[in-house]
């Protein structure tokens, strides 16, 4: 008998369920929840009423916009289920929910195009080293074969992709599997079952070749294994169970499973290989370096509930919780919990209590935010998971159709942020406009769907203004005089000043060279003040950067100058001046680093120049087979709807990062548009 797994683990484990866009993955959930009776029957995802379509949001896109958690049981043990959307739009939904799972069942199929999308989430489970099985879907509508597809996406996975069943196959459909392991044949039931038999004649000989192949990988980890191989001694079916319990706990391989989610077949067999070979809490709790011997809660979710208010899914690490218990924060802060819940799509079973491997619902901790930690120990612990989302790469300026709306929104908005901690929201002093940035068209699409239909405030959204400058190239020398009497005191500022151009990037330079006091020296001060405030509009409408003024000459009344006189004075004779000094329009310059798949490399390379862009080189990305990095230079005008186009050009998959690199002049018809749109004319 095999020891290296130590036997099943028990207890209630918490299981992702990840995988590309459309791979079956809601399909999948729907169908364990219906085999293990958590819901009385398997709904199609076309229907609408599937537990993953518990948003108004999720159904109008017939997609996943967030992840959904569901708690069931099987042969006596609890399981938790997270169906994660598949969207790379809304990838950062898993983020910390992979973290304190146990478990990941990847959902992939015999799709050359989702390859790339299934490397980004293989990748990010090597990252967070998270155990997996793969789950390879819909191999009843497959025309390429199980090995063949492989091999097709091995590439995607840094360790062996494990086959452990072969499909059975009648008339050329799959109408069952054989487990490697069991060495048993199982007949697909639509939505039961599968029926036990025999291996057929024609089938064990390549069944005996396939179960060859799973014992040399699970040999290259178990040297008696490898022994037995040698000698042709058959190794006993409980030690071939330990080693695949044991590699797949350690992440040496990833055991594929198949089956066709939308008939409920291959699910069964599913459950049983997580219920034997998955880890559970405790291994959990190692890998994130959470203590023992104290209360630990993860949060995975933040959740506003339209009746129950805001509800915190945390995974317990660790101890027992009750309701009303007081927790700490890793900051010193508490927070008591108000209410327990079992989770199952948008429904919530209270409980009294949870004890370690549950993943269930906190209610009304008000101050506690998605991925931070919770401890009974008073101070708190560090935070065991850190969160870093990729830099927005889509974004809209909103505001509310109704200003009465405005408090109402900003509110709105807090509350989806904290669901949601990629969006990100930011005032744009320049433009007074609120700026939202996400992860794509389509999650702005949905938060703005939320804040309309959730929140019932009509929502106004157009593109963020560019921060364009201006400049000047000629230097000039003006005189500015604000002159008033109107009884009493009168107002008197005379200011001679010059107007020249600096260098990219230099900013603003103020000087003076007064002699003999023509212009005293504490109305100095109000002349740069004055030109300052000229500065923040120009003549073309924008402000004015990389200027140098220095104050020459001057004059002043001992009765009538004053600070407001002087800064008067310095507005009007920057107004005369810089309409001299041949002012032009600059944008700003962005330095793109564009991740691509390879095959996809010369499509986005050809658009790039229509964009405007230079393309500065590109070369593959290290450490990422098939994927390419292009650099290239793109005006910021250009890349706010660059996404959709990356996106379009690579099956979705493709990304990038701007940085700001330089400004630059910009002129003719393109220039005469923004000053228009600004209120300007050319």
């Amino acid at each position: 008998m095999g020891t290296r797994a130590g036997g099943r683990r028990t207890g209630p484990k918490c299981i992702a369920i990840v995988g590309p866009f459309a791979s079956g993955k809601t399909t999948l959930l729907e169908a364990i929840l219906a085999r293990t009776g958590a819901i009385p029957r398997q709904n199609p995802v076309s229907s609408g009423n599937t537990v993953s379509d518990h948003s108004p949001e999720a159904r109008a896109h017939a997609m996943s916009v967030e992840a959904t958690f569901a708690t069931t049981d099987f042969m006596g043990e609890q399981f938790t289920f997270v169906d994660c959307p598949g969207s790379i739009e809304f990838a950062f939904e898993a983020e910390p929910v992979l973290a304190a799972c146990d478990l990941a069942v990847v959902v992939a199929e015999a799709d050359e195009k989702k390859i790339p999308a299934l490397q980004l989430i293989m990748r990010k489970l090597d990252d967070l080293a998270i155990p997996r099985i793969l789950f390879l879907n819909k191999v009843d509508k497959a025309t390429v074969g199980v090995r063949e597809t492989l091999k097709m996406l091995q590439p995607t996975s840094s360790v062996p992709l494990l086959l452990r069943q072969i499909p059975v196959r009648k008339d050329g459909i799959v109408i069952g599997s054989i487990d490697l392991a069991l060495e048993r044949a199982y007949i697909y039931r639509e939505y039961a079952e599968s029926q036990v038999t025999e291996i057929a004649n024609d089938d064990k000989a390549r069944e005996l070749e396939a179960r060859f192949s799973m014992l040399e990988t699970l040999a290259d980890h178990d040297d008696h294994l490898m022994e037995q191989l040698l000698e042709e001694i058959e190794p006993p079916k409980d030690a071939i169970f330990d080693d695949l319990s044991a590699d797949l706990r350690a992440g040496a391989v990833t055991p594929v499973l198949i089956g066709a989610a939308e008939k409920g077949n291959g699910v069964l067999r599913l459950l049983k290989a997580i219920r034997h070979d998955a880890p559970d809490v405790e291994a959990t709790r190692k890998r994130l370096g959470a203590p023992d011997g104290q209360t630990v809660v993860q949060v995975m979710k933040t959740i506003h509930t339209a009746h129950g208010g805001k509800l915190s899914v945390s995974r317990v690490l660790s101890g027992q919780l009750a309701d009303a218990a007081e927790l700490f924060l890793s900051n010193g802060d508490t927070a008591k919990v108000s209410g327990i819940y079992r989770m199952l799509g948008k429904d919530q079973i209270k409980q009294t209590s949870a004890k370690a491997g549950d993943t269930v619902a906190l209610g009304k901790l008000d101050n506690v935010k998605t991925c931070q930690t919770l401890s009974s120990a008073k101070g708190g612990i560090r935070p065991l998971v850190t969160l870093e989302p990729p830099q927005p790469v889509f974004a809209f300026a909103l505001r509310p159709k109704e200003r009465k709306d405005e408090v109402k929104m900003s509110a709105a908005i807090q509350r989806l942020a904290e669901e949601d901690p990629s969006l990100s929201l930011r005032h744009n002093q320049d433009s007074a406009e609120t700026v939202l940035s996400g992860h794509g068209e389509m999650h702005l699409r949905v938060v703005r769907e939320r804040l309309e239909g959730k929140n019932q405030i009509p929502i106004e959204g157009h593109a963020p203004a560019v921060p364009y400058r201006e400049t000047i190239r000629k230097s000039a020398q003006q005189r500015g005089r604000h002159k008033k009497q109107s009884g009493g005191h009168g107002q008197f500022g005379d200011v001679v000043i010059e107007i020249k151009p600096l260098p990219r990037g230099s900013g603003f330079q103020f000087s003076d060279t007064i002699t003999g006091g023509v212009v005293p020296k504490t109305y100095i001060q109000s002349v740069e003040t004055g030109i300052r405030d000229y500065l923040k509009t120009g003549p073309l409408g924008f402000p004015v950067v990389d200027v140098a003024v220095n104050l020459s000459d001057g004059s002043y009344h001992a009765v009538d100058s004053s600070d407001m006189a002087f800064q008067m004075a310095a507005k009007l004779a920057m107004k005369e001046g810089m309409a001299a000094c041949s002012p032009v329009l600059l944008e700003p310059i962005m330095k793109v680093e564009i991740v691509t798949p390879s095959d996809a490399t010369s499509r986005i390379i050809a658009l790039i120049p229509q964009r405007r862009g230079q393309i500065l080189g590109y070369d593959a990305r290290p450490g990422w087979p098939g994927w390419d990095v292009v650099e290239a230079t793109m005006p910021q005008a250009e890349i706010g709807d660059l996404i959709i186009e990356l996106r379009s050009a690579t099956a979705g998959v493709a990304s990038y990062k701007a940085t700001f690199d330089h400004m630059a002049e910009l002129t003719g018809r393109l220039a005469d548009e923004a000053m228009n749109a600004n209120g300007k004319a050319a």
